[in-house]
């Protein structure tokens, strides 16, 4: 690696200090808000979306700041791309106080929630949940592959795919899925990405499971977002992909008690 000059790190701070700027004005907005908040709950719910939004900007910001790094310094500004991932942790945050985090749940149990902010359309919605899943995938690609944090974004991505069913309004979903209602092509555009995610986030825990940590909880987290996928092809009454599933479900709820008695076994023969 070629030696990092004084010019060099002076171009390099004179490149990012605007960055900087912006980075200290959303950091100080996020602490007036969240007073705002404290002051004015009943407002919560509209000044979370503001603030998740802002979160995804700030995260965005930093991983500028780390390309700016790497194209004048040559190095990855780890710094920066920590700073990145805790402000993209912080975005999901906030949604999830705002839409709840429950994985495989009837709509009953976050219905209330969603009912705060039943006045966002699903235009605004959707574009919010890809503006999320373009965050966590750039975040990714600055990453790389060989990075320490990578089954770490499994949890990440499950937790995107909660928040982005979360969002969705199973209340008017029918409706909207008219070819006549205004809200028909967001609302498709929501859903079909609402499936894929789900089956996207049993899969990489399951990944997660066999190649990296043998945990049976990574393997249940994976069987529990399936189970989340089943429930939404039942509500949705995708009778066909019901069943597929549940029978990708059957077969891994299958494979994991073999393997908890698997694992039982051998903790038997050790003692």
């Amino acid at each position: 690696m070629a030696k990092i000059t004084d010019e060099d790190r002076s171009q390099y701070a004179n490149r990012i200090n605007v960055f900087k700027t912006t980075v200290d004005t959303i950091l100080k907005n996020e602490q007036d808000t969240l007073a705002l908040i404290k002051e004015n709950p009943e407002e919560g719910a509209f000044m979370r979306l503001g603030l998740a939004d802002a979160m995804l900007n700030l995260s965005s910001h930093y991983m500028i700041m780390n390309g700016v790094s790497q194209s004048v310094l040559k190095v990855k500004n780890e710094e920066a791309l920590n700073d990145a991932r805790n402000s993209l942790h912080k975005a999901i945050f906030y949604l999830e106080g705002l839409v709840t985090s429950l994985i495989d749940a009837p709509f009953s149990e976050y219905e209330e929630q969603l009912a705060a902010i039943e006045s966002i359309s699903s235009a605004q919605r959707y574009l919010l949940v890809r503006k999320l899943g373009l965050t966590v995938q750039l975040l990714e690609n600055a990453y790389g592959d060989n990075t320490k944090w990578k089954w770490a974004f499994v949890e990440l991505e499950g937790r995107y795919a909660t928040v982005t069913k979360n969002l969705l309004d199973l209340r008017t979903v029918m409706s909207n899925i008219d070819p006549r209602s205004p809200n028909y092509e967001p609302t498709v555009y929501h859903l079909h990405l609402v499936k894929k995610l789900l089956m996207q986030a049993a899969d990489r825990y399951r990944e997660k499971y066999e190649l990296s940590t043998s945990q049976m909880d990574d393997f249940k987290m994976g069987i529990l977002f399936l189970s989340a996928l089943k429930r939404l092809h039942t509500v949705m009454g995708d009778k066909d992909d019901m069943v597929t599933v549940k029978k990708k479900l059957d077969i891994w709820s299958a494979k994991l008690e073999s393997d908890i008695k698997k694992k039982e076994d051998r903790t038997s023969k050790k003692n």
